[in-house]
């Protein structure tokens, strides 16, 4: 369901947590996620916390959802004590199957975790196939 081909993504993650770089436009940091199927449908959880609504972008072309998020720092006037909520960009891309159905995905965003519910595409679920012998003709089975 879920193609993981970015080994790279993981140490450039590891490296902007090390040195506490904020993430960019053209290299952001990575969020957290979780990826499950439930039933007939694949769930894929963000964590942005602190993220308003309005700076994510959900984006699906062809086979590949791409999730935009950006944290903004608070204010100018405002003197940080301690600042240890990664700031900038967040992106992350997953690589969908065929199996999945991208024109119904649903998008919630609730106390801080994006929530994207993905349908199982109809021709991947399991069905029964028609068994003819010679001359007969073919006699449909219910699932």
């Amino acid at each position: 369901m879920l193609m993981r081909t970015d080994p790279f993504r993981e140490l450039d993650r590891l490296t902007q947590q090390v040195f506490g770089t904020p993430g960019t436009w053209s290299r952001p940091t990575a969020m957290p996620m979780d990826a499950y199927r439930d039933g007939d449908q694949f769930v894929v959880c963000f964590d942005l916390p602190g993220v308003a609504p309005d700076a994510i972008e959900l984006d699906v072309e062809r086979n590949v959802l791409t999730v935009k998020a950006e944290r903004r720092p608070i204010g100018k006037d405002v003197e940080m004590q301690v600042s240890e909520r990664p700031l900038g960009a967040f992106s992350r891309q997953l690589f969908l199957g065929d199996t999945l159905d991208t024109d119904r995905i649903d998008a919630k965003y609730d106390a801080g975790v994006l929530t994207l519910r993905i349908p199982i595409a109809e021709r991947a679920k399991p069905r029964k196939i028609a068994i003819t012998s010679g001359d007969e003709t073919p006699k449909q089975i219910d699932a």
